[in-house]
């Protein structure tokens, strides 16, 4: 059962800095609008309330007067008149009579409180903070005044409801998250045109990068017009168009060899398979070609195999089986095994050195072989192969020395390679493939090892280092 892949439009990088901008100056705006609402607000509650205790303690002093008294039983409308709006209150009265001034248009209730003294002065910690049945704030002070001579006190209240200090608060919240939202939008904007300005780099790198293909691998982006920040990414891209450029010249050329090895004993095959055919031969014959045929198709099946092992090698998804070894056996077992190659060449093989190695034996004793062939086949006449056992600091070196040609430095650097030969003449032999020295550096790279080649003065060594860890 299949899925279909999710398609849903993910949010640009722009937008999303854009938003960010955005929630950061909302987040800015509105922090400072509410340190500033809230240092308005305390302004304005220490206003309301001293300007109540200075109304109260006016009427205190007031009260204190003959004609006050008069006024107050004569003409208390007056008293109304000049509070002058319906957000004040006003008491005034004997305890326990009913009250000689009582204003109140706004119905507020007043709860019961002790009254501060005639001889205490008003302070704002006299004022009273509370609620109308509407939520509005209410604010109060009961006081205490001496009356005229030979009269009872009086007690005042006076108080007010706060709704236009509500209304005008409220007005000043609506303004800051406006001037936020504004602020957050023009943040918005800005950043959003910000963001796509500081990507046209990005951008035309994007471009620059999509227009390399196969045939443009050498192409490489400018760093001059990149911005600082972008140098990483365009060295990292480089890079990696240097990897890709050369493993499609690899390939091309891996390619190009392969072909060209298989073509030759393909076309023996076929040549001779055709000669056999055109005519009628005698048994002998027929036998001679298929034993020819059967040589090719060996040299065929080795390089087929050689080319799986290279395959598997690189892409190995699992532990190899490495315990120690003797070096000595290995290198008897391998010394008998040419023994009788060498004998051929005219070259003899010697050991030296021991010690115990940790390593895959199979895999090994391969890169040992494949040393130990190409030693041989390219040995002087006459000459001794040596093989060198040391044990270093935490490492095995084998070394495999023949006396012979001395391979240039340039051909040294590439004799690891796949079907690269350093001898030319040597290119069409059935000898080798191209892939002994292949097969060895995978060999090593699976041990977690190193592998070199050293070649001076006719004197050829190949040597392997093996980790003791």
């Amino acid at each position: 059962m299949t899925h279909a892949p999710v398609t849903g439009k993910r949010m640009s990088l722009s937008t999303r800095l854009a938003l960010g901008f955005a929630l950061m100056a909302f987040a800015a705006m509105a922090v400072v609008g509410f340190v500033l609402y809230w240092k308005l607000e305390a302004q304005l509650v220490v206003r309301d309330d001293g300007a109540l205790v200075t109304r109260v303690d006016q009427l205190r002093t007031l009260m204190q007067d003959v004609d006050a008294h008069d006024l107050i039983r004569d003409k208390p409308h007056l008293f109304a008149n000049m509070l002058g709006n319906t957000e004040s209150l006003l008491v005034v009265g004997y305890p326990g009579e009913p009250p000689l001034i009582q204003v109140n248009p706004g119905h507020a209730r007043v709860p019961p409180v002790t009254p501060v003294a005639p001889d205490t002065p008003l302070t704002l910690d006299a004022v009273h903070h509370t609620q109308a049945t509407d939520g509005t704030p209410f604010i109060y002070v009961a006081a205490t005044a001496h009356g005229v001579a030979g009269q009872r006190d009086l007690q005042i209240v006076s108080g007010r409801l706060m709704t236009q200090r509500t209304r005008m608060l409220g007005d000043y919240r609506t303004q800051i998250f406006l001037f936020a939202m504004t602020a957050a939008c023009l943040a918005a904007l800005f950043a959003f045109w910000l963001a796509r300005r500081g990507m046209r780099p990005l951008r035309r790198l994007a471009a620059q990068t999509a227009s390399i293909g196969v045939g443009t691998l050498s192409t490489r982006l400018p760093q001059r017009d990149t911005p600082a920040e972008l140098d990483v990414l365009v060295t990292s891209i480089n890079a990696m168009l240097g990897r890709l450029e050369r493993g499609f010249t690899q390939l091309q050329q891996v390619s190009a060899d392969m072909a060209h090895d298989l073509r030759t004993p393909i076309g023996n095959l076929l040549g001779q398979t055709e000669v056999g055919l055109s005519q009628s031969r005698d048994p002998a014959y027929y036998q001679r070609l298929l034993g020819s045929n059967f040589e090719e198709l060996q040299r065929l099946s080795k390089m087929i195999d050689n080319m799986l092992f290279l395959a598997r090698a690189e892409h190995a998804d699992h532990a190899i089986d490495r315990h120690w070894l003797s070096v000595a056996d290995e290198f008897e077992r391998i010394a008998d095994y040419f023994e009788g190659l060498a004998d051929e060449r005219g070259v003899r093989i010697e050991r030296d050195g021991g010690g115990e190695v940790m390593a895959d034996a199979q895999l090994l004793r391969r890169a040992m072989a494949n040393l130990l062939a190409n030693a041989v086949r390219h040995a002087d006449e006459g000459s001794v192969i040596r093989l060198i056992a040391e044990q270093r600091a935490g490492e095995t070196w084998l070394h495999v020395e023949n006396r012979g040609a001395t391979i240039e430095p340039a051909h040294r650097e590439r004799l690891f390679d796949r079907f690269y030969r350093a001898d030319a003449s040597r290119q069409r032999s059935s000898e080798s493939s191209g892939l002994g020295l292949s097969i060895v550096r995978s060999i090593m790279q699976l041990h977690g090892g190193a592998w070199r080649v050293t070649s001076e003065s006719g004197v050829t060594r190949f040597t392997l280092v093996f980790p003791k860890g």
